[in-house]
C-alpha cells in the first residue's frame, strides 16, 4: 500500500458508521417510489410505451451533469456543516419539495419536468454520500460502510415500494379516473417527502467531518496513474470524438432512425467540444479541473467503466419495463384504467420491495464475502445471480414465483451499491475524492442514456413491442457485467 499521509485514519464504531449512511434510507425512500411509480405516472397521463424511455431521460442526465459538478465543489467546501453535509440537506430539501408535487401533475410535460427536478435534488444528496464514506473510513472498513448504505438503500425501498400496495390493502383508492393518479400513489410520494427530509437531517446532525487539513493527513491513496492532459492531446481527442459524433448523427438522420438514437452521437460530440473547449478556457476553473480528472482517472475506475455500464444498462431496463412486462405477462393487461393492470402495478411495487429487501440481507453478508472471497470475487457470483434473475422474469409459472426472480436481483443490487464504490476508493486521492466519485457517477449515467436510447427502438424493431425481451437483454447484460470484474485491481487491504 502507497502511504502519503503520516497518520493512520481511526475506524469507527458500528453506530458511528450507522449514523453517517441513515441518511441514504431516505435518499433512497425517494428515489424508489420514482423508480417504481413515474412510468405508471407517465402511462396515466397518456404515454406510449414505446416513449416511456425517452421521457426517464431526465433522471440519467441530471446525473451526468449534476454529480461531478457537486463533487467538485463539495472537495473545495468547508463550512460549519462541514464538507459534504451542507449538500446532503440543500438536496433533500428540493427532492422533498418534488416529491409533494410529482403525483398532483396535470400534464405529462409537467410530470417530466418534475421528475428532472427530483433528480437532480436527489443527485445533489447522493453523490457527497459516496464521498463521504471514503472520507471517514479506512480503506480496511471501506466495504463494511459502503454495505451499510446498501442496507439502508435496501430498507428504505422495501418501503416506499410497497407503500402503494399497502395503502390499497388499507382502503385507500388504487383506481382513479382517466388522466388521474390514485389515491394510493399520490399519498406514498407525500410520505416520501417526510421521510427524505428526516432521514438526511439526522445524519447531518449526528456525524462531524475531518477537516481538510485532517483528511490530507490520513490520505492512503498511490499517485494517479496518468500523465495530465495537455493541449496538443486534448485537440487531438477532441476532433476525433467530435468527428464520431458527428457521423453517429448523420448515420441517425440518412438512416431515419428514431429520433432518440440522436442522442448518443450528441454525447460523443459534446465530449470532442468539452476537449476542444480545453484551448481556449483558463487552466485554473472548474471545468478544466474536471476535465483533466476526467483524463488522469486511475486504472481501476477505467476497469469499473465497463463492469458498471453493463449492470446498470440492465438495471435501467428493468425499472423501465417490468411493469409492462408483469401486468401483461401475469395479469393480461395494457390498459392503465383497468383494475387487472393496477392490480399487477401494485404487485411491482411488492416485487421492487423484495428486491430492496433481499438487498438488505444481502448487504449484511457483503463485507463477511469481501473477506472471504475478495471485492472482485463476491461481485461476480452477486451480479450473475442477478442476471439470471431478471432474465427469468417472463418465464415462471405465475406472479409468486417472481418473488424468486427479486432474490437474485436483490442480492445483485447490495453489490452494485457497494463493492464498485469499495474497489474505487483506494485508488482515489482524498483531496478528490468528491470529484471522482462524482465522475464515476457518468459510468452509471451512460449505460442508463444508451438505454433511453435504444431501448424503444429494440423493442419495436427488434422484440415486436414484447418488453419481457427487454428483461431477457438485461439479464445477458448482467452477467457480462460478472464477467468484466475479474479484469479490476483487488485493493491491498482486500487482496
Amino acid at each position: 500500500m502507497h502511504t502519503t499521509g503520516t497518520t493512520a485514519k481511526p475506524q469507527l464504531s458500528f453506530w458511528q458508521i450507522w449514523n453517517m449512511c441513515f441518511g441514504f434510507l431516505g435518499i433512497q425512500f425517494g428515489f424508489a417510489l420514482q423508480n417504481a411509480n413515474v412510468s405508471r405516472i407517465f402511462q396515466t397521463l397518456g404515454a406510449e410505451m414505446d416513449s416511456l424511455p425517452g421521457l426517464w431521460i431526465a433522471a440519467p442526465l441530471t446525473g451526468l451533469l449534476v454529480q461531478p459538478v457537486i463533487g467538485y465543489l463539495s472537495d473545495r467546501t468547508w463550512t460549519g456543516l462541514g464538507r459534504r453535509r451542507p449538500y446532503f440537506l440543500a438536496g433533500a430539501l428540493l427532492a422533498s419539495l418534488a416529491l409533494l408535487f410529482m403525483p398532483d401533475s396535470p400534464t405529462l410535460w409537467i410530470a417530466a419536468g418534475l421528475l428532472w427536478v427530483l433528480d437532480a435534488s436527489i443527485n445533489v444528496s447522493m453523490e457527497p454520500f459516496r464521498a463521504f464514506v471514503g472520507d471517514q473510513l479506512p480503506v480496511s472498513q471501506r466495504a463494511k460502510g459502503y454495505a451499510m448504505q446498501s442496507f439502508f438503500i435496501g430498507i428504505g425501498s422495501v418501503v416506499a415500494s410497497l407503500l402503494p400496495w399497502l395503502l390499497a390493502k388499507w382502503g385507500v383508492a388504487n383506481t382513479a379516473g382517466p388522466g388521474e393518479v390514485p389515491d394510493t400513489v399520490r399519498y406514498a410520494f407525500y410520505a416520501g417527502a417526510g421521510v427524505l427530509l428526516g432521514a438526511i437531517a439526522w445524519t447531518v446532525l449526528r456525524t462531524r467531518e475531518y477537516p481538510p487539513e485532517t483528511l490530507q493527513a490520513f490520505d492512503q491513496a498511490p499517485p494517479l496513474d496518468r500523465a495530465p492532459l495537455d493541449r496538443p492531446r486534448a485537440t487531438r481527442f477532441g476532433l476525433l470524438w467530435l468527428l464520431l459524433g458527428g457521423l453517429g448523427l448523420a448515420g441517425v438522420a440518412w438512416q431515419g432512425l428514431p429520433r432518440e438514437l440522436y442522442l448518443l452521437g450528441a454525447l460523443l460530440a459534446a465530449y470532442g467540444v468539452a476537449l476542444l473547449a480545453l484551448n481556449v478556457v483558463g487552466r485554473d476553473n472548474g471545468f478544466a479541473h474536471v476535465m483533466h480528472d476526467i483524463y488522469a482517472m486511475p486504472t481501476a475506475m477505467r476497469r469499473l467503466a465497463v463492469v458498471q455500464f453493463f449492470s446498470w444498462f440492465a438495471l435501467f431496463a428493468m425499472w423501465i419495463y417490468t411493469t409492462a412486462t408483469v401486468t401483461s405477462v401475469y395479469y393480461g393487461s395494457t390498459d392503465t384504467a383497468s383494475a387487472a393492470y393496477n392490480t399487477g402495478a401494485n404487485w411491482v411495487g411488492v416485487l421492487f420491495a423484495a428486491y430492496n429487501g433481499f438487498a438488505a440481507l444481502a448487504a449484511i453478508a457483503i463485507p463477511w464475502m469481501a473477506r472471504r472471497f475478495g471485492l472482485r470475487g463476491s461481485h461476480l457470483v452477486n451480479v450473475s445471480l442477478g442476471g439470471l434473475g431478471l432474465a427469468s422474469i417472463p418465464f415462471l409459472p405465475d406472479e409468486n414465483w417472481l418473488l424468486l426472480s427479486m432474490a437474485g436481483v436483490g442480492i445483485a443490487w447490495a453489490s452494485i451499491l457497494s463493492l464498485p464504490y469499495a474497489l474505487l476508493s483506494d485508488s482515489v486521492p482524498a483531496q478528490k475524492m468528491g470529484v471522482y466519485m462524482g465522475i464515476f457517477n457518468f459510468f452509471i449515467v451512460i449505460p442508463q442514456l444508451v438505454a433511453v436510447a435504444t431501448l424503444g427502438y429494440i423493442l419495436k424493431h427488434v422484440f415486436a413491442d414484447d418488453p419481457s425481451k427487454i428483461l431477457v437483454l438485461g439479464g445477458a447484460s448482467m452477467l457480462v457485467a460478472g464477467a468484466c470484474v475479474l479484469r479490476v485491481p483487488e485493493p491491498a487491504a482486500h487482496a
